[in-house]
Formats: structure tokens, C-alpha cells, sequence
């Protein structure tokens, strides 16, 4: 079938790129380790066009991208869509930037919300996950990551708001750059560590700070060996994010989207927490694209 869009997903680490055709099938897929920033000198055109500008020269078809392509970071920034959101609010306001005479990307927003603790939360990319994801009205949806969002799906695709718990990047920085890491070793798989820490954080979401230490006295007391602690590190964190989350807004079901081993960590503590999990449908991030794409007029969907 004939080529209908290039959707380009392009976040912190990792620039993707997918042909699509008139169904938004993937004809095509390509990547490379050239995220936003990673690119010198914002040099964000030819970085697109040493990934596919054969494409754009064969099939000369729209090009639209989301993630954080659209940060100040990125190429230019795209305005944040206020929630709830939806595809025509995001449709209405993608901006455009020139690639070469003759080819312009098309840039999705992010989307912001102001929370009821009056804390502003915002999110790039994951947005377009969830409008591609088959989500109903009344689905909680969790996107782990580095930055793990919670979302609340409303009526007609709408992201009613959402809660973001910088959970993997509290690991990275205390296995790094703090103490706890000093006794850790990396590599080798502990689930039976991993649910006790789980369980911890969940008992003791409120008094995190100080729970999050035991990943280190749990090793000076012979508890937890080296190899073990890594794992009961992000079990306490995981705990503790979703504690937090479920005590101010109680789930009995949530499906989770993105990476298939996070999502895994999550299923777990979860299930330890008592609530119910479902994976959201693959390929989540395209099929949004496609669907921002063809309510902008830019793809028409085959009947």
C-alpha cells in the first residue's frame, strides 16, 4: 500500500522514525541513537534527514513528530495544550517547522494540568502514547519511565489529568551519584528483594525519605546481599510512588504503557498493592500519531 505519513517519534535519548500508510500501518521502521540531546548544534535537520530522507524524497508525504522534539530543548517549541486535552486541541495547534524548501515537520504540543495540590504537572510524548493507546473514559493509565505520569482518560479520548512521579530518575541519581549505590552490584536479578521493598515503600510512603535509606543499612547489616539491593532500591521507590498515588485517588484496575520490562515492575508491585493490571495495546505511540495526523487533515484514513 502506498506511503500516507512519516511519524517521527523523538524524545531525550532516541530518535524513531515510521512510513505509515493509508490504514497507519507501519510500512517502514528505522532508529538511531540521535535524540534531542544528542544533537549538536541543533542541527535537528539533518539529523532527520540522515534518518529517512529518502522517504521524504520517494514518497513526499506530511512528516509529523512528538516527544520532546517540541521542549525548549528541542527543535521549536510547541505550546502546551491544556487538559482536558484531546486529539482536536492538539490538531489545532501543532507547529510547523521547514526541514528542506518543499518539507515541513509538524510538531505536536505537550499537555499541562494544574493538580488539586496547585502544583502545575506537564508531559511531552506520552500524550500522543495515550490517545493511541484503545483507552476508554474512566481508564487509569501508567507510563513508567523516568519520569512515571499517571493519567486519567475522559470522554472522547480526552486526557482529563494526570500526576508525573520522577521515580526513575531518583534511582538513577541515588545508584550514581549518592551513597546509596556504593554497595551495590548491578546485573543480577532479585525478585524476591524487589517485592520486599515493594513493601516497604508501600507501608511506608509517607515517611519516604527515610525508608528510601534502608537500601543502604539492609547491606551493612548482611540483610540484602550487593546483588540484591539494586532491585529492593527500586521496589521501596516503586512502593512509594504508587502508595502515593493510590491514596489519594484509589484504583481497583489500571493499565500500563511503555517499556515491556518497567511495565513488568509495575505489574508486580501492583499486584502486591492489590490492584488489578492490563497492558494498553501495542504500538500506542504511532497510532496517535497517525490519529493527531489525520484529525489535522494531514492523512486521510482509508475506508
Amino acid at each position: 500500500m502506498k506511503a500516507s505519513l512519516i511519524a517521527i517519534d523523538w524524545g531525550t535519548s532516541n530518535l524513531r522514525a515510521s512510513l505509515l500508510d493509508a490504514r497507519g500501518d507501519i510500512l517502514e521502521a528505522r532508529s538511531a541513537p540521535g535524540g534531542v540531546m544528542a544533537v549538536p548544534e541543533r542541527r535537528f535537520a539533518e539529523a532527520l534527514l540522515a534518518l529517512c530522507g529518502d522517504w521524504i524524497d520517494t514518497h513526499a508525504v506530511p512528516l509529523i513528530a512528538s516527544g520532546m522534539i517540541g521542549s525548549r530543548q528541542g527543535w521549536q517549541e510547541a505550546p502546551y495544550v491544556a487538559c482536558p486535552a484531546g486529539l482536536p486541541a492538539a490538531a489545532a495547534q501543532l507547529v510547523q517547522v521547514e526541514v528542506r524548501p518543499g518539507a515541513v515537520l509538524h510538531i505536536v504540543p505537550g499537555i499541562r494540568c494544574f493538580g488539586a495540590d496547585c502544583v502545575h504537572d506537564v508531559m511531552r510524548g506520552e500524550e500522543t502514547q495515550l490517545w493511541g493507546a484503545g483507552l476508554a473514559a474512566g481508564d487509569c493509565c501508567v507510563l513508567p519511565g523516568t519520569h512515571s505520569k499517571w493519567a486519567w482518560l475522559g470522554e472522547e479520548g480526552k486526557v482529563d489529568r494526570f500526576e508525573t512521579f520522577m521515580t526513575g530518575e531518583f534511582y538513577g541519581l541515588l545508584t550514581k551519584h549518592g551513597i546509596l549505590g556504593r554497595l551495590m552490584q548491578f546485573g543480577a536479578a532479585r525478585p524476591e528483594t524487589f517485592d520486599a521493598g515493594v513493601r516497604l515503600g508501600l507501608a511506608q510512603h509517607g515517611n519516604a525519605l527515610h525508608v528510601v535509606f534502608a537500601a543502604r543499612t539492609a547491606g551493612l547489616m548482611g540483610d540484602i546481599d550487593p546483588e540484591g539491593l539494586p532491585d529492593y532500591l527500586s521496589g521501596i521507590l516503586i512502593g512509594v510512588e504508587i502508595a502515593s498515588a493510590i491514596a489519594r485517588h484509589p484504583q481497583r484496575s489500571i493499565a500500563l504503557l511503555g517499556d515491556d520490562d518497567l511495565c513488568s515492575r509495575y505489574e508486580t508491585a501492583l499486584g502486591i498493592a492489590g490492584v488489578d493490571t492490563r497492558r494498553a495495546s501495542d504500538g500506542a505511540t504511532t497510532r496517535g500519531q497517525w490519529r493527531v495526523a489525520v484529525e489535522a487533515g494531514l492523512a486521510k484514513e482509508a475506508a
